[in-house]
């Protein structure tokens, strides 16, 4: 016995749309899989083009470095969760028309690192103070399928899996009197293309012309014409052929042309688009990431080179701040929850280290507080992290550390051990631990846990 759908059935429905239903659910993967893409043009775009309203927004030529010249405070409203230990330097390169050499001074003890970041997010080598030592060098930046000669004395790096790469670039700041001594290995960072590299008053040269995305808010299909756009400039690895064919079939792929395909087609890869960055808010509030211990979210093992892991890339490296430290560099435990799984928000809590329990780690730690949208918090002070760096920063007795996080003083003489946190809605912290010691990288150091204080 056979049965026919009604007019009104799904299936009859479906019958007459389904070219739009494929297309969501197949755009909603393809806006998974380019969301680092389509999110990184922009920041290019940005970085590279636009002149910035605060002098803490990055702002350079291709191939050139921009440094911050004070650490971040509450009055950078763009929602990046920086830090408040390091001075930021940050470039754009372009290595499509060969290698490019970064160069840094001597850095004695001081911490330092370059992160080097393929335009899908994910970190493909380091130069720094772990990963290179501390003497003055100079290191080849390459990108894909460069056969060169390099000069004698530069060292090569790992191959970049796209012509397009971010560098990121920390420098330990110890607080305000060692802004000088900063600023003047800022000064002598250097990015030379190799054909200029070695020749003596070589002019660099200062190019702006990046692609310029194209803006949802006046065109629908915004993100994907960008994210076609990008992926013929940095061509994807073989391996994903298969995944491209499958979006080819509405348009999506290098070069390919969108607005050729039929109306439905469009429509379901413009409500795709829609759902595709609250879909990734919510995986990266989710925790389904992250290994919880004491309501601390631990980092995955892949954290900063998720790879074909294409949700985590886009939300845990991409989305929540342009790109993630390996393990081995830097462990960031992020905490929502107190010790009672209950949101962290209004109220006074504290955290205690017992004795020989503090963070390990070969540089150092920090615990930093953000409000909800991952700014840094307005407070009296004017303290927006504590960590083992902290003037005065007070034991007691029994040698362990308990450190307040409360909107309100906690009163005189104890205000070295105070973190500030907003007087009212929801925040989270973050436990910064630089060259984090075996015991962190596996999770077999526990973080205690916030509790809530009466």
């Amino acid at each position: 016995m056979t049965t026919t759908a009604t007019s009104s059935s799904p299936a009859r429905q479906l019958r007459h749309d389904w070219r739009h239903e494929y297309a969501y659910t197949l755009g909603e993967q393809a806006f998974v899989y380019g969301f680092p893409y389509i999110y990184n043009a922009r920041l290019r775009y940005d970085w590279v083009t636009r002149k910035p309203e605060t002098d803490m927004t990055p702002h350079s030529a291709v191939n050139h470095f921009w440094h911050a010249r004070k650490l971040f405070d509450d009055s950078d409203r763009e929602g990046r969760a920086p830090n408040n230990d390091t001075l930021y330097s940050a470039a754009w390169v372009d290595l499509s028309e060969g290698p490019v050499i970064l160069s840094h001074p001597e850095m004695g003890d001081r911490y330092f690192t370059f992160e080097l970041v393929a335009i899908t997010s994910d970190n493909y080598d380091y130069v720094g103070r772990r990963a290179t030592g501390s003497r003055a060098g100079d290191f080849a930046l390459i990108g894909p399928g460069w056969r060169g000669t390099l000069p004698e004395g530069v060292r090569r790096t790992a191959t970049a899996a796209s012509p397009w790469i971010i560098v990121l670039g920390r420098t330990l700041i110890e607080g305000e009197h060692d802004l000088p001594a900063v600023h003047a290995l800022q000064d002598q960072y250097r990015l030379t293309p190799l054909q200029l590299f070695g020749k003596d008053n070589a002019t660099l040269p200062e190019r702006h012309d990046v692609l310029e995305p194209v803006d949802p808010a006046q065109d629908p299909l915004g993100a994907w014409k960008t994210l076609n756009a990008m992926l013929a400039e940095n061509p994807p690895p073989e391996h994903h052929e298969l995944l491209l064919r499958q979006f080819a079939q509405l348009g999506v792929g290098p070069g390919l042309d969108v607005e050729s395909q039929p109306e439905s087609v469009k429509a379901g890869l413009v409500a795709a688009a829609a759902s595709g960055l609250p879909m990734l808010e919510q995986q990266l509030l989710s925790g389904d990431w992250a290994k919880t211990i004491n309501g601390w979210r631990y980092p995955p093992p892949q954290m900063g080179h998720f790879g074909d892991d294409f949700l985590k890339r886009a939300a845990e490296q991409a989305l929540f701040g342009v790109a993630a430290n390996d393990l081995d560099e830097a462990i960031y435990l992020v905490a929502f929850h107190d010790a009672a799984g209950e949101r962290l928000s209004t109220g006074r809590y504290e955290i205690r280290f017992e004795p020989g329990q503090l963070p390990p780690v070969d540089a150092f730690w920090s615990l930093t507080a953000y409000d909800e949208n991952r700014n840094l918090i307005t407070n009296p002070i004017d303290r927006y992290s504590i960590g083992d760096r902290t003037p005065g920063l007070a034991t007691d007795l029994a040698g362990g550390l308990t450190i307040s996080m409360r909107p309100d003083s906690p009163g005189l003489g104890r205000e070295a051990n105070w973190l500030p946190i907003p007087s009212q809605d929801t925040w989270f912290v973050i436990l910064r631990m630089y060259l984090p010691r075996a015991e962190v990288i596996d999770a077999h150091w526990s973080c205690p846990p916030i509790t809530r204080l009466p």
